[in-house]
């Protein structure tokens, strides 16, 4: 069997000498941070956490360093949607690096740029639209910011309790995942944030309520449509439009994070237009480049006409954002998508992946919840999905812990993964729950 749809290979330790030897090297190299972290997990859960060093990956498949495929349920944070290295999208990088590798982005742009913005604004949900490139998801967020207090002149911000949009200033004073993250910088964000509780609309009145003059001074309200690292937390079927209709009598800037949740993830190119949301500005990232960093937020004309004044300097920009080699990545992207009826068929894969879950009755699993090819496992034990996810690991399946208590297992494979790959998997699953929990 070809490498990208094959079954897990795990024939050494993890990680063994060759890995091992990374390993060490990262240690004397990266942020303490990162080391100290897996130190922890090792501290809290009784099991190694040293990584796997990645070298090379193909569809659903991974191999590392010492030579072991894993079969990749995360496809790299949601960033591999369309699978690992696709030929389309290498295809589309080569040719591009033989002519074009960098421009002076918005002073003098490239043609594939604006290929690339155009093809965006013809996906948003509305007749006009204008978008904004940029690296990273938490890029998109920070321009979804900035247009909302361009448009509205207000610097409030309503955010959810359990919503992650990126750990950049902006984005992490709305990250409402974890109290940690926000902690040592708080006296540095936006100081006019309101968090809610998730899904609560009533809550949402509350904090408003609250406020001396109520909406007055907020000015955007951000949204995940399915709660991502949080635990795959999807809402009752009108709370994203009941949000809408407040953000509209109100005229708050409604901002819809479809950074994980988008460009079929969830089986619609946009899982809160699916939901009613009707929202004025999309952030969309992960999947986007089909590997390499591109995101961008999307708007409604009217709104991102905020930052036309013709006085102005160009006050948001970078000199990487737009780059040619992630401009043709993305088309050749969005093309895969487009041509192989991709977005239909996360909705299928991923309503065939919750069945099969479902039928194992899985031990140790109270609730399954799914949205697409985006599925979430509620553990009984607290902690249990970093045990688990280590179990996993060792036996050849890479997936992630998700969760404020790290006791949900975060799936999110490639559109590509094949059934037998997850039936494969399921059956691993069982065993390592019974074992480990």
């Amino acid at each position: 069997m070809t490498l990208g749809d094959a079954p897990p290979a795990v024939r050494s330790p993890i990680p063994a000498n060759a890995g091992q030897a990374w390993v060490e090297r990262l240690a004397a190299s990266e942020c303490p941070a990162l080391t100290t972290r897996r130190k922890r997990r090792a501290e809290r859960t009784g099991a190694n956490h040293d990584p796997i060093v990645w070298v090379e990956a193909q569809g659903s498949n991974v191999v590392d360093a010492d030579g072991n495929r894993y079969v990749d349920l995360t496809s790299g944070f949601g960033v591999a949607f369309i699978g690992h290295r696709h030929p389309t999208v290498v295809e589309a990088i080569k040719k591009q690096a033989d002519v074009l590798l960098h421009t002076l982005g918005d002073l003098y742009p490239s043609s594939v740029k604006i290929e690339l913005l155009e093809r965006l604004c013809a996906l948003s949900p509305w007749p006009q639209a204008r978008a904004m490139l940029s690296l990273s998801g938490a890029d998109a967020v920070t321009a979804a910011l900035k247009t909302a207090v361009m448009a509205t002149g207000r610097p409030g911000i309503v955010a959810f309790q359990g919503g992650y949009h990126g750990l950049s200033y902006g984005p992490l004073a709305v990250s409402g995942f974890a109290e940690r993250f926000r902690a040592p910088f708080v006296r540095q964000l936006n100081s006019h944030v309101r968090f809610v509780r998730w899904p609560d609309t009533d809550d949402v009145d509350r904090a408003l309520r609250s406020l001396p003059d109520d909406w007055s001074e907020i000015g955007a309200l951000i949204v995940e449509p399915v709660q991502g690292r949080a635990g795959v937390r999807v809402p009752p079927p009108a709370f994203l439009n009941e949000l809408g209709e407040r953000c509209r009598r109100q005229g708050a800037v409604l901002i819809a994070d479809e950074i994980f949740t988008g460009l079929g993830r969830c089986g619609a190119w946009w899982r809160s237009v699916r939901e009613e949301l009707d929202p004025d500005v999309i952030c969309v990232g992960k999947a986007l480049g089909g590997g390499l960093p591109v995101s961008a937020c999307i708007a409604r004309e009217e709104v991102m006409r905020a930052w036309g004044d013709p006085e102005r300097e160009a006050i948001h920009t970078g000199t990487f954002y737009g780059d040619p080699l992630g401009a043709a990545a993305a088309l050749a992207t969005l093309d895969v998508i487009e041509k192989q009826g991709l977005v239909a068929l996360s909705e299928e894969r991923g309503a065939a992946f919750a069945r099969s879950l479902e039928q194992a009755s899985l031990q140790g699993v109270s609730e399954i919840r799914h949205a697409g090819t985006m599925l979430g496992l509620q553990l009984d034990a607290e902690l249990g999905a970093l045990r688990v996810t280590r179990a996993l690991l060792e036996r050849g399946y890479l997936v992630l812990p998700a969760g404020e208590h790290a006791d949900v297992l975060q799936l999110v494979p490639p559109v590509t993964l094949r059934q037998s790959q997850f039936d494969g998997f399921v059956d691993v699953l069982g065993r390592v729950l019974e074992t480990t929990l």
